[in-house]
């Protein structure tokens, strides 16, 4: 039942949508106006009720759209001229849908009669007093800007950003937008101190500084690894170290053995007396001779290991406050496995394989091994700079 009920509430609705008068009731008129422009485009013999209908549909939504805009003008504000540009470029745009019809007569003979709006040099007078009214807000706004209101800043770029719907260039709209998206913008410095009490490769911050922050820059926030004379920072995004430890130099020997059983030759069968037994056509019964094969593998691993730790501090540089930290740790590790072996090859294992014929090798040094610690720091530090909302 209740199947039944919505299918015909749907074809109701639908054939509502489909029948200009019916939107003409309910107020739609500017869709009865539309529909009754696809029914009659192109139609040699046009339906006088829909000739009629677009008629008076027209009539009724150009008198609201001309009540509406003398009502918003006796307001007096400024920031109608916005809504009234809008509404003088819907009634050009409807104009412009019945034009190709005109002159409208029905296949009865009746004739529809429109009295047009001529819109043009309004919408050209709303238009500039909209752009106008953009203009003046946005100025307002970013004089609040120059005093460090960043939200009011961002605002006005929008504002002077709006006037782009209506004007390419107006007046010094490019010059003032870009002061605004400069107020507006955030700036962070990156900082990186050592309180670790180690030594650092004197290449360590050198290498944390080739961090390519270009990514990290987006509309409202720049990224710097070195300070730029006479820019005042907002935030400062501090690498503090508190750890850096390198593991002496580690190497452990052993002997292990690999085993594996696999099939070599064959055998006969025999019965309880020692007989080779024989298959149904009188063969000799002979299965597949199964052997143990081992090979002995003599390994050397050798393991260092530098970890580089800290938490990334977010300094507020108008209260010099901490408002956020992040920890940070990464390990730099080396590895080498070498080994030999003796016995059958056909038992290693392919762990094993893999490490017959290495030899064992110098130990990297610890300033190299901090320095590869460095490199896989940047990707964190710019990951935690880039998640955090907190300086936008």
């Amino acid at each position: 039942m209740k199947s039944i009920l919505l299918a015909l509430a749907t074809i109701l609705i639908l054939s509502a949508c489909s029948n200009p008068e019916k939107l003409i009731e309910r107020g739609r008129y500017d869709d009865a106006v539309a529909l009754s422009v696809r029914h009659l485009s192109g139609k040699k013999n046009k339906k006088t009720k829909h000739v009629k209908a677009l008629e008076d549909a027209f009539a009724r939504v150009t008198n609201a759209d001309m009540r509406q805009i003398r009502t918003l003008e006796k307001e007096g504000r400024s920031e109608n001229w916005v809504q009234i540009n809008q509404i003088h470029q819907r009634i050009r745009r409807r104009q412009e849908k019945i034009e190709p019809l005109l002159p409208l007569y029905s296949k009865d003979g009746y004739k529809a009669e429109f009295k047009f709006v001529r819109v043009e040099d309004l919408e050209i007078e709303s238009k500039e007093k909209a752009a106008d009214y953009y203009y003046s807000e946005g100025k307002r706004l970013l004089s609040q800007a120059e005093q460090g209101d960043k939200t009011a800043a961002r605002s006005a770029y929008e504002n002077f950003e709006k006037i782009g719907r209506y004007y390419k260039t107006f007046k010094d709209e490019d010059r003032l937008m870009n002061r605004a998206l400069d107020l507006g913008t955030v700036y962070i410095l990156f900082k990186m101190e050592n309180d670790s009490r180690a030594i650092l490769p004197k290449d360590f911050e050198r290498e944390i500084k080739r961090i390519s922050v270009r990514d990290l820059d987006k509309k409202w926030r720049t990224v710097h690894l070195n300070p730029e004379s006479g820019l005042d920072y907002d935030y400062t995004a501090l690498m503090r170290l508190t750890e850096i430890d390198v593991s002496p130099d580690l190497v452990k020997e052993r002997e292990y053995v690999d085993d594996k059983t696999i099939e070599e030759g064959w055998e006969y069968v025999l019965d309880k007396n020692g007989n080779v037994m024989k298959d149904s056509s009188g063969n000799d019964i002979k299965i597949p001779k199964k052997i143990i094969i081992k090979a002995r593998i003599f390994e050397t691993y050798q393991r260092k290991a530098a970890r580089v730790a800290g938490r990334l501090e977010f300094f507020d540089n108008r209260t010099r406050e901490i408002i956020h930290t992040e920890p940070l740790s990464v390990d730099a590790l080396f590895e080498n496995y070498a080994a030999t072996f003796d016995g059958d090859k056909r038992a290693l294992t392919e762990d094993s394989k893999k490490k017959i014929g290495n030899r064992p090798v110098p130990f990297p040094t610890s300033e190299s091994l901090i320095l590869q610690a460095a490199d896989l720091l940047k990707p964190v530090i710019k990951d935690k700079i880039a998640r955090s909302r907190i300086m936008i």
